[in-house]
């Protein structure tokens, strides 16, 4: 028997509204604000996500021997190229994209999280 359940991954911020409005973008869903400093994003298919106002907030940084990133999200599309673009113009910056060949592509949200999006 399990202990407990999964709840949302929660990703910290410096703007939790502005952050879950970039996820939204890309996955659909609902920004619906919380308590003060939290914001949930509902209503798309996947793990549930919040967001956290984290005073002080420093990005993690990829890749780096000597800081960890933490955790990454993997976004699964279609059309990386597509997706790319569009990941871009949301405010993405590319971490690691120079192997074309490979089935995945690292990114940072405007936040500096590192996701990576997938090839399904």
């Amino acid at each position: 028997m399990a202990v407990a359940k999964l709840g949302p991954v929660v990703l910290d911020c410096p703007d939790p509204t502005a952050l879950a409005g970039f996820y939204a973008a890309i996955l659909g869903g609902t920004v619906k604000d919380g308590d003060e400093g939290w914001v949930d994003l509902d209503g798309f298919g996947g793990a549930p996500l919040a967001f956290q106002e984290a005073p002080g907030y420093v990005p993690p940084k990829w890749p780096s021997p000597d800081a960890s990133q933490q955790f990454h999200l993997d976004l699964t599309v279609e059309d990386l190229d597509s997706a790319e673009q569009q990941v871009l113009a949301l405010g993405a910056k590319v971490l690691d994209a120079a192997d074309r060949s490979r089935s995945w592509r690292v990114y940072a949200d405007p936040a500096g999280h590192p996701f990576c999006l997938c090839a399904c």
